[in-house]
């Protein structure tokens, strides 16, 4: 019986992919396998030494201390693409909003609250709409920075809004490269993708190599008509060069779903309060998603979607299945399967990954694998974890 700690409140639609026949689940467990959660901030929290894997019903994993838990051996799953629809469907909105003083002529009409006359009102409105109106999106360019689950659907979405489009990502996979418009052109450096577009949109994940992606030196690219969107990360831009850019009128307006006390009360930005994923189909497609990675490796010891383990995965062939992780060193995998010859042990299948400082390891042996075996792998020098499935 595995038992599952959630923290939040996680969509009914997830909790119920657990068979309650295998699975335990609570808010509070004295020695829990897995954890499952969305916002929950786990840096200050000590969590028992039982738990091996943590599922974050969400993209981001800024609430977790991945570095810590790689060096416990626990393995931190995310769910990114199950809210890139949501997303996708913000983004358009930003771009209608910023295209247009949408919000400006709603708010104005709604301080109308003397007229009492509908042809008053009408008159006025005819005589005061000018001061609220824009351009289309049509036949305008925009540059997708970021190329994944949701940029591609940005990308591709856009697109069909009849637009001229720009893509920019040197880490793009060739999963999402076949998600991709052929439409959708490709740009080889940033700095070319910002001086071609009327919008930009950011799509990146918050890394060390994307903190302050766009900066004073990268907004020096761009239109001073040039609309910048934020749904990334806030992290993905440097914060006072923006509030630079828009005071001396080289960037047009941002939009963003990040806000911030010095973005406050500017005409020339739109806050949103970080609900790119607050849907009720993105939170069930988070819960469901992380449910099936986290059941997946605890009765497999499949990584799939792990932000800090190599993706591994291997079908059941019969006998007895092994998971070990460790320093990615030379010579570690070997002094195991040694262990295993010396005790006679048939190795049926195995497979090795590896990632940056972390390698992972399952193999499947015809016999049961002894208490005594296990201690001995993890006594291996670089060993981190073991587990018999």
């Amino acid at each position: 019986m595995f038992k599952v700690h959630t923290y939040n409140q996680i969509s009914a639609k997830g909790l119920d992919r657990f068979p309650r026949e295998h699975y335990e689940i609570a808010s509070e467990f004295s020695s829990p396998d897995a954890i499952l959660l969305r916002s929950q901030k786990l840096h200050d929290e000590v969590i028992p030494e039982s738990v091996r894997a943590v599922a974050r019903a969400g993209a981001g994993v800024n609430n977790i201390p991945v570095a810590d838990y790689t060096h416990r051996g626990i393995v931190v799953f995310n769910t990114p693409g199950a809210n890139a629809n949501a997303v996708k469907e913000l983004v358009a909105s930003a771009l209608f909003l910023a295209s247009r003083d949408i919000l400006g002529g709603m708010n104005y009409v709604q301080s109308l609250t003397d007229i009492r006359d509908e042809s008053e009102m009408s008159k006025l409105l005819e005589k005061q709409k000018k001061q609220f109106a824009g351009c289309e999106v049509a036949g305008k360019r925009l540059g997708v920075v970021g190329l994944g689950a949701i940029g591609a659907l940005v990308a591709n979405m856009a697109v069909e809004l009849g637009m001229e489009v720009f893509g920019y990502d040197p880490a793009i996979s060739v999963e999402a490269a076949w998600r991709l418009s052929r439409r959708v052109q490709k740009m080889e450096n940033l700095q070319s993708l910002l001086a071609h577009s009327d919008f930009i949109t950011l799509h990146v994940p918050a890394i060390a190599a994307t903190r302050h992606l766009i900066n004073s030196e990268t907004l020096r690219c761009l239109k001073p008509s040039a609309v910048l969107l934020n749904f990334a990360r806030d992290e993905v831009v440097d914060l006072p060069a923006i509030v630079a850019a828009l005071d001396e009128k080289r960037l047009s307006k941002y939009v963003t779903d990040f806000p911030a006390p010095a973005l406050l009360g500017r005409k020339d930005v739109l806050l949103m309060p970080h609900i790119g994923a607050s849907t009720e189909e993105a939170e069930e497609n988070c819960a469901v998603m992380a449910a099936d990675q986290l059941m997946d490796y605890l009765e497999n010891g499949n990584i799939r979607n792990a932000v800090n383990f190599p993706a591994t995965k291997m079908a059941r062939n019969g006998g007895y299945r092994i998971t070990f992780c460790n320093e990615n060193v030379p010579r570690v995998l070997g002094h195991v399967l040694s262990l295993l010859a010396d005790r006679d042990m048939n190795v049926i299948d195995m497979v090795n990954q590896s990632r940056e400082e972390i390698a992972y390891n399952i193999i499947d042996v015809a016999s049961e694998p002894s208490e005594e075996l296990l201690a001995a792998i993890r006594a291996v020098e670089g060993v981190v974890a073991v587990r018999a499935i």
